[in-house]
């Protein structure tokens, strides 16, 4: 789970553009083995613990925003370290109290395999808890996003939705995405890679700030 520096264990932490590191878990759905998702995304995120208040609402909001998930071809998943029976009991209460089904499953990882597998647990934070780490896997299995949260505040889902739009608009499109992009925004043109590119550039219809920075809507 961790690596020496300095004579300090750090987390192992997993590599963007790198095959999202496999496993098999025990979930309240059952089974899950990371690679069967293949051929949609994947959207893993981690809970510091069960029965805990930021983490009950995170869970709502996780809630909220899961039918729009599954309409862009999207699989959450949930990941605690906690059994499975505190989990089952967790989503039962939060139906029965907040009126909220949790439909995705949730990882019992008890022995913090996939937690060391995916750097999830920072011992600034805590030793026996996870951070609230989200890991964004295209269909390819490739790990494509990272975004880590302490254990006091909570995350925003309709960045966690952003992200994953621009993430496939990107690969829809062959683009990349300006800072604060929301979609229907316009997108960015490749930089050129050569200077017969860039001497075209300026002459191909975009709405060109500079050569190097060019948009279009899609």
């Amino acid at each position: 789970m961790y690596e020496e520096a300095d004579n300090e264990k750090i987390p192992r932490m997993p590599v963007l553009g790198e095959k999202a590191p496999d496993f098999q878990a025990v979930t309240t759905h059952g089974p899950l083995n990371l690679s069967d998702l293949e051929g949609s995304w994947v959207i893993l995120f981690s809970h510091p613990a069960d029965f805990t208040p930021v983490c009950t609402t995170e869970f709502i909001a996780f809630s909220e925003i899961y039918d729009d998930l599954r309409a862009l071809n999207t699989n959450l998943i949930g990941l605690s370290i906690d059994s499975v029976h505190s989990h089952l009991a967790w989503v039962r209460n939060v139906r029965e109290k907040m009126g909220v089904e949790i439909k995705f499953p949730i990882i019992a990882d008890l022995d913090m395999k996939v937690a060391g597998l995916y750097g999830m647990v920072h011992p600034g934070q805590s030793t026996t808890a996870a951070v609230r780490a989200v890991f964004f896997i295209d269909p390819l299995g490739i790990l494509r996003g990272m975004l880590y949260y302490p254990l006091s505040n909570g995350r925003n889902m309709q960045e966690i939705l952003r992200l994953l739009k621009a993430f496939q608009t990107s690969d829809e499109h062959h683009v990349a995405t300006p800072a604060n992009w929301q979609p229907g925004d316009k997108v960015i043109i490749p930089a050129p890679s050569n200077q017969e590119e860039m001497e075209k550039r300026l002459s191909e219809g975009y709405d060109c700030k500079e050569f190097y920075l060019c948009f279009k809507d899609i």
